[in-house]
């Protein structure tokens, strides 16, 4: 079998409703949410999938149900492997998209599944409250060219702090600062060739120095928690450099919430390392489409399917009825 990553999405892939078919059909993903809502001492499955939207869409409530979320695909992923007699793949590494770095290290054996939820839980709580004073706000642009986003970041830096959040897929970035620097780089960036520039509807700047306040309250809250050494390496957001130990993964934690997330860099340095095949898991198709953008040659899996009953899609199993 090719070499196999394990990808996790990160806030934005939330939806009303997510995981309920999924758990209703699987004991191990029912057994997840069940441990979610222990941790957090409320139904966050609740929210999950009855809403409302706007309530589940508050970073502090996206962010556990949709760690329970992914790791309810996965454990569910798991079992019908098992079920089905079809050897589990061992991925080469697991990588996780902002918050989804949480996710990978829960499936990556370095974080407990009831810690992890209660950390993304304050994550996203420190992060809403982080940058008092100073209004952040995000924005989305597509089809700028790389190589112009350096005048972007100085020309709209002249209004407040900015720079790069997310370089998602070729022609595809989000930028994160102060609101009037934000505000002032949409038309600079039309100016400057990109197709959109949109501000996305949120009120904090992730992956911003905004975000400073942040790391040092989620530096102190990770001191307390037990981590392992994750199996499969994880790749850090910044510039995915090989996380291999518990004290290297919670140093991420803090340190992404300030640095931008490098989701093409990661991509390719997997690809570098011989990675073939990349399965999305938890809900929606975020990753899955970025990954084709990225590596078209490569293949890009994702386990949410909309057309199956429990929006399960199990990877490999037409290949292990064609060999039966």
């Amino acid at each position: 079998m090719s070499q196999i990553a394990f990808v996790f999405p990160g806030q934005g892939s939330q939806y009303v409703g997510m995981g309920r078919a999924l758990a209703e059909s699987s004991p191990e993903a029912a057994a997840v949410f069940a441990t979610a809502d222990a941790a957090l001492g409320e139904p966050i499955t609740r929210l999950a999938w009855e809403g409302p939207e706007e309530d589940l869409n508050r970073t502090e409530n996206a962010q556990p149900a949709l760690l329970a979320a992914s790791i309810a695909y996965l454990e569910a992923v798991r079992a019908r492997w098992e079920q089905l007699e079809i050897d589990a793949p061992e991925p080469a590494f697991a990588a996780g998209h902002s918050m989804g770095q949480y996710t990978a290290l829960v499936a990556a054996g370095a974080l407990d599944l009831a810690d992890a939820v209660r950390l993304v839980r304050r994550r996203g709580q420190l992060m809403q409250a982080s940058g008092t004073g100073r209004e952040g706000r995000m924005a989305a642009l597509i089809g700028l060219d790389d190589a112009r986003i350096p005048e972007l970041v100085r020309r709209a830096g002249e209004h407040g702090v900015f720079g790069v959040a997310n370089r998602n897929s070729p022609g595809q970035v989000v930028m994160s600062g102060e609101r009037a620097a934000v505000e002032a780089s949409l038309p600079i960036a039309k100016e400057l060739g990109a197709k959109r520039a949109i501000e996305l509807p949120v009120s904090v700047a992730a992956h911003s120095p905004l975000m400073a306040d942040a790391a040092e309250g989620m530096a102190q809250v990770l001191a307390t928690i037990t981590f392992r050494d994750p199996h499969p390496p994880l790749l850090a957001n910044a510039d995915a450099h090989p996380l291999t130990t518990a004290d290297a993964c919670r140093a991420e934690l803090v340190d992404h919430l300030t640095t931008g997330v490098d989701w093409v860099g990661a991509i390719e340095a997997m690809r570098a390392q011989g990675v073939t095949t990349f399965i999305e898991i938890g809900p929606g198709q975020v990753l899955t489409g970025l990954i084709k953008r990225i590596a078209p040659d490569a293949v890009a899996l994702a386990t949410d399917d909309k057309a199956a009953a429990d929006r399960l899609a199990i990877p490999f199993a037409d290949a292990a009825a064609i060999d039966g």
